[in-house]
């Protein structure tokens, strides 16, 4: 099992930036696979983006070219580096790790991208 922590969220003006943060209590190295969903209210929870322990990468098409996930192995963290945000880009914003076939959750941080 593990524990995830989500920090970086906040408030922020179109154009901007935001890094999002996401904490384990173990190693990275043992999680399969991390990555970020983000929820908006009367929406169902999308993925924006994961990585595998190798480092493979995946993303949402609207979020392609402005958005990179990157791990810190480390500091048992992944990063959510967002760029050029847009008001469409506000939702709780929650960590995701799958370890053999189980999945884990934060407990979200809250972006909101105004005009």
């Amino acid at each position: 099992q593990v524990q995830l922590v989500e920090s970086g969220g906040g408030l922020v003006q179109a154009g901007g930036s935001l890094r999002l943060s996401c904490a384990a209590s173990r190693s990275i190295f043992s999680i399969n696979r991390m990555g970020w969903y983000r929820q908006a209210p009367g929406k169902q929870r999308e993925l924006v983006a994961h990585i595998t322990n190798g480092g493979r990468t995946n993303y949402a098409d609207s979020v392609k070219g402005r958005f990179t996930i990157s791990r810190d192995n480390a500091k048992n963290t992944v990063y959510l580096q967002m760029n050029s945000l847009k008001p469409e880009d506000t939702a709780v914003y929650y960590c995701n790790a799958v370890i053999n076939f189980d999945g884990y959750w934060g407990q979200g941080t809250q972006v909101t991208v105004s005009s």
